[in-house]
């Protein structure tokens, strides 16, 4: 393809991404694979030549916001008629022709298993003047290219996806029909992919996978997650790993261990426990109960007291009682989350959820979705106002939306902290004073590089 397409003028790529942190990492694969093309990163959509739209169909409101967006791509396709414009990811391999039918100006469909098939989609289109469609399956899951391209480079945190695909069938859940069955990419490929990251500047990894805890269950490689970790902890020049999604019952004695065994691992799980009630969980096909996710999260902080654990929580899933939302409240109450992610269930094409009788109103999923969220927003302000007028040590990973003056980043608790800096300062560890707490960050200021976590001074302060 290189040799076809390498003399051809640079060319604008914009890609929007939607949904997860894995169409993250593949919108990433798709700016390496399209570089040798010379296709270069444009974030003008009116300056790109190719648009991709990298899509999510985990929610009705998700795959709503794909044909949105492809209508107001429309009218500049008809202003610059030579625009290529292409729709990948989820919903591209749950519609496929459909899209073409629904939006005439889509030039390719490529689905979740044709990513690396992507320059040769967008050498038919220029060379061969025709709309292609590309949704077949594979069992492939080693990604194509996996050094950082040049324009890729300067980051603090990256995504290395470690598997794909998903066996648990929840029953609300498009991901198995999407993203198919959970196939594990060889560790020494991933060890290597990181490597690469760490010596183009990232300090931070995510390691990425619909249920990482299942890593190396099915054809692992000799390798299951715990000991993927214990790998990726020695690599030399990386600071922090994070992971997720974590399947609660798929998470081991081994892997709790790691949080207090290995240095680099950072005191934060997501684990998605999207309802408090026994009755619902089984409706879901979720393969626990309350009482064994309520044991696992004692197990976690028995290990790491200072853990912070996130979660998934659907409201509104089909046959949900008054009861059922109230056992999901107080199961928030017990547990008190650090943050939450709250969704109102929505059908989904295919899934067993969406035959499922006694569907939940929308008025009264909007009323437990407010309950819930309310509930959850004062027991995240408090968590933030408890560590004002701590240090904690901070990733920066770039210049705050806030202000050109500030950078931001994150703790190993995954809170966002904004304070003064400059944008040299991005990949550094730096100690912070926090001095305010608001509902989703954190304020603060630089400390002495030699102030300790008892606010004992010396040596130099950090440039700003």
């Amino acid at each position: 393809m290189k040799s076809k397409l390498s003399h051809l003028r640079p060319k604008g790529l914009h890609i929007v991404t939607m949904g997860c942190q894995m169409n993250v990492y593949d919108s990433q694969q798709m700016e390496r694979l399209l570089e040798p093309m010379n296709y270069r990163p444009a974030r003008d959509p009116e300056k790109a030549d190719l648009i991709l739209l990298n899509t999510c169909s985990i929610r009705e409101k998700a795959e709503h916001k794909v044909y949105s967006l492809l209508g107001r791509l429309a009218r500049l396709k008809r202003k610059k008629p030579g625009l290529i414009i292409g729709v990948g990811g989820c919903v591209a391999q749950q519609e496929g022709h459909r899209i073409l039918e629904r939006a005439p100006h889509v030039d390719i469909v490529f689905g979740t298993f044709a990513l690396r098939r992507i320059p040769r989609l967008v050498w038919q289109v220029i060379e061969k003047k025709r709309r292609v469609v590309d949704i077949g399956a594979t069992e492939l899951v080693e990604p194509p290219c996996i050094r950082p391209s040049q324009f890729q480079r300067g980051r603090a945190t990256a995504f290395v996806t470690i598997m794909t695909g998903c066996d648990n069938f929840c029953t609300y859940c498009v991901v198995p029909y999407v993203r198919g069955r959970e196939v594990s990419r060889r560790p020494e490929a991933i060890l290597k992919e990181i490597q690469y990251l760490v010596e183009a500047g990232v300090r931070e990894i995510t390691l990425l996978g619909q249920n990482v805890n299942a890593y190396g269950m099915k054809k692992g490689h000799g390798c299951d997650f715990p000991t993927l970790l214990e790998a990726v902890n020695g690599i030399e020049g990386l600071k922090r790993i994070r992971f997720t999604t974590s399947h609660p019952k798929d998470l081991s004695d081994a892997l709790i261990a790691a949080f207090g065994s290995l240095n680099k691992l950072a005191p934060h799980i997501h684990l998605p426990v999207q309802s408090g009630s026994d009755r619902v969980l089984k409706h879901m096909n979720r393969n626990y109960t309350r009482d064994y996710y309520l044991e696992r999260v004692e197990s976690l902080r028995n290990v790491r007291p200072d853990i912070a654990i996130t979660s998934d929580i659907i409201v509104g899933f089909p046959g949900e009682e008054e009861i059922d939302f109230k056992e999901t409240l107080s199961l928030v109450e017990t547990v008190g989350f650090d943050n939450l992610y709250i969704f109102k269930y929505s059908d989904r094409p295919n899934v067993a959820a969406s035959r499922f009788a006694n569907k939940v109103p929308d008025d009264i999923k909007s009323e437990r979705f407010s309950r819930l969220l309310e509930l959850q927003a004062g027991v995240t302000l408090r968590k933030n106002r408890s560590v004002v007028g701590t240090i904690q040590e901070v990733l920066v990973e770039g210049l705050s939306k806030k202000s050109d003056e500030q950078v931001t980043g994150r703790t190993p608790c995954n809170m966002i902290v904004n304070f003064p800096g400059t944008k040299q300062l991005i990949g550094e560890l730096v100690p912070v004073k926090i001095e305010k707490a608001f509902s989703h960050s954190l304020f603060g200021f630089p400390v002495n590089r030699r102030e300790d976590h008892y606010g004992r001074k010396g040596g130099t302060p950090y440039a700003a």
